[in-house]
């Protein structure tokens, strides 16, 4: 064999000085930023005004992270925190969850189609849906950077084994390593790049979007059955998964994920069964008058 496993070393802080950058925030910046750039382009190939660029990026930045912490404070660790509500604002603790990111960017979505664009949401969703697959291969990244969401031991040859206890590795205290385990997020790091260009494809290869809620019911179907699958590499998040799994055979993150399948099944049937809508690309952004 090549290699017998990666001892995998990775400070999480990029900088720490007076001032601290983490591996996983950055992973977060840079995945809005190219994001934002893509949606640029994208607007300004079917014409919309440049200015909703900076109203959808609040909406999507504020419901990702509101809908990241308090999905896992709901659906994971509702029992510790209902005890000490004022820590749910801790985020710098850790404890993020994509299916409540998920919700939350919807949310943000509706707001927007409904208070700016008034438009259908759906024309939102098929175009913001792109970048956010690249974004969530990058914040797994930022998972490996952090020791974190790894796999169950594994003798594959490309095992990692990751600091177990980051924090006290990080404070001081000498390092111990996992057995060698699944580097999950690689594998989903690589599943949403793979989906990235896929819908980067049916955009501008193949006009997908002239079937509205074709590109999102691909996003979701894709991304969360790939995240069902990959769950069964992952050690669970917290105890109660443990009796979910020895119940009902999937834990929490298993779950979660049916829901969005099954809505996105549903926007792929839908989008195919209706004509296609003919679409004009401008390629500018219209002029503004008062």
């Amino acid at each position: 064999m090549l290699l017998d496993f990666i001892t995998w070393e990775a400070d999480p802080r990029l900088i720490d000085s007076f001032i601290t950058v983490r591996w996983y925030g950055l992973m977060f910046a840079i995945g809005f930023l190219i994001g934002y750039k893509i949606e640029e382009r994208i607007f300004k190939h079917e014409g919309a005004p440049e200015k909703w660029l900076g109203t959808l990026l609040l909406w999507v930045m504020a419901g990702t992270v509101i809908g990241a912490r308090l999905g896992h404070v709901f659906f994971y660790e509702w029992d510790v925190y209902s005890q000490d509500p004022i820590r749910i604002l801790y985020i710098w603790e850790g404890g993020l969850a994509s299916h409540g990111g998920t919700i939350g960017v919807i949310i943000g979505v509706l707001c927007f189609s409904w208070i700016t664009a008034k438009r259908s949401p759906l024309w939102t969703f098929d175009r913001l849906v792109i970048p956010i697959a690249l974004v969530g291969a990058l914040i797994r990244i930022g998972n490996l950077m952090n020791h974190e969401i790894y796999g169950h031991p594994t003798d594959a040859p490309w095992a990692f084994r990751f600091i177990t206890n980051i924090n006290a590795w990080m404070h001081g205290a000498d390092p111990i390593f996992s057995q060698p385990s699944h580097p999950t997020q690689l594998y989903e790091a690589a599943w949403y790049l793979a989906l990235f260009g896929l819908l980067m494809w049916m955009y501008w290869k193949r006009n997908a979007e002239g079937r509205p809620g074709l590109i999102f019911g691909v996003f979701l179907t894709l991304l969360f059955a790939g995240r069902f699958a990959i769950e069964y590499l992952k050690n669970n998040q917290v105890g109660f998964e443990d009796n979910m799994v020895q119940t009902w055979g999937m834990n929490m993150g298993q779950a979660l994920s049916i829901p969005f399948i099954l809505i996105g099944l549903f926007f792929i049937v839908r989008a195919m069964m209706r004509p296609a809508v003919p679409l004009s690309f401008p390629n500018k952004f219209p002029t503004e008058t008062k």
